[in-house]
């Protein structure tokens, strides 16, 4: 599927236009399911996607499915400890061969009893070894290609994507001193927004709306005017949102953290839909999927540096991102009704410390159906 040539020539335009001519898309880029058919190929089929946080599944068998532009997928840590993302589909006649989450040595398709190990590979099918042609070495799950970045999971659908950590060199920079690799999952939960995915993507990459949508629950720790965009890189977009000198220093934080960064969390998106706010003490991420053109799907979570997900200061914190998550989706969900309207013309973005990431994201975006035709 291709965009039509309207959306394609603004996508052109775009790509040629400089920051100080920033502005947002168009509303069909928002509203159309032909774009987000388009998107699939483009974006979520090509691109390393994240789908959660290793702590999910911490010991071998463990395993929790999920979806990705209509691929149903396993996310299993198998007997050897490695993490692997497989289809959770039966080779035999396409039925779903496990279910939510759980811990399990073998999953068995509840259809004709097919079994198939951690490991994706067929263990037993009933009746089947007189069957001319059967093997089952030919037949295991489909296995993805999959990878773990500071402890989160990526999987890329057609295998077409460039690897992984030579794009996150920057980002690994910028998060260095944080020592994210000893933070621990705290919490998790999942949530479908009534919002196109592309909208929650820009607004928690800027902090324009900070002060206005958050008045109560961000304004007084970053306020918008304290915002400062990070450098652009091809892999992701961020900005720093600084503490408000009069908010008090929020720990534990690790002892590497220079004064700075002791005073200011890291926003970023990592292309195309993965969302962190890494403040000195805890981490909120948010993990993406389209589930509708006015839908998005969420997996999001909290890790920090203790391991007692029922201690008060985790459940402060929780609190926190429930309160503000919800302000931004009264706004996103008015917003994805509002831009169905036939007379919004396009507004320029914000100066580049407060929406420039939106920027960054909007030429990510332009760039990824840079060679692909009308069809």
């Amino acid at each position: 599927m291709t965009l039509d040539a309207k959306l394609y020539s603004e996508l052109n335009d775009i790509r040629s236009m400089d920051a100080e001519n920033a502005r947002a898309l168009s509303a069909e880029f928002y509203t159309s399911p032909d774009v987000l058919r388009a998107e699939e190929d483009a974006i979520f089929r090509s691109q390393w996607v994240c789908l959660g946080h290793v702590g999910e599944i911490p010991s071998p068998g463990d395993f929790y499915t999920t979806e990705l532009v209509s691929e149903q997928l396993i996310v299993v840590r198998g007997e050897s400890g490695d993490i692997s993302v497989f289809s959770n589909v039966c080779r035999h006649r396409g039925n779903l061969v496990a279910q939510g989450r759980g811990n399990q040595r073998n999953f068995t398709c509840g259809y004709h009893a097919w079994v198939y190990g951690t490991d994706g590979s067929l263990k037993a099918a009933p009746l089947m070894k007189d069957v001319a042609g059967f093997s089952k070495e030919k037949c295991g799950l489909h296995a993805f290609r999959t990878d773990i970045w500071q402890n989160f999971i990526f999987v890329n659908l057609d295998g077409t994507a460039e690897p992984l950590a030579p794009q996150m060199g920057q980002m690994d920079a910028l998060m260095k001193n944080y020592h994210h690799e000893l933070r621990h999952l705290n919490f998790m939960e999942e949530d479908v927004w009534d919002t196109n995915w592309k909208s929650l993507a820009e607004n928690f990459s800027e902090g324009y709306h900070l002060s206005a949508t958050h008045l109560k629950t961000l304004h007084p720790i970053t306020p918008t005017k304290l915002c400062k965009k990070t450098e652009f890189d091809p892999a992701y977009t961020a900005y720093h949102a600084f503490y408000d000198p009069k908010w008090p220093d929020r720990g534990p934080f690790h002892e590497d953290l220079t004064a700075s960064e002791r005073r200011n969390s890291i926003l970023s998106v990592i292309f195309p839909c993965f969302l962190l706010s890494i403040a000195t003490h805890y981490t909120l991420f948010m993990c993406l999927r389209p589930a509708g053109v006015g839908k998005v799907a969420i997996r999001w979570g909290v890790v920090g540096f203790g391991t007692d997900s029922e201690s008060q200061s985790v459940k402060d914190y929780v609190d926190l991102c429930r309160a503000f998550n919800a302000e931004d989706r009264e706004k996103l969900e008015i917003l994805h009704r509002a831009l169905h309207t036939r007379y919004y013309k396009l507004g320029p973005l914000a100066p580049t410390d407060f929406e420039g990431p939106i920027w960054d994201f909007i030429q990510y975006f332009a760039h990824r159906f840079e060679d692909r035709s009308n069809g």
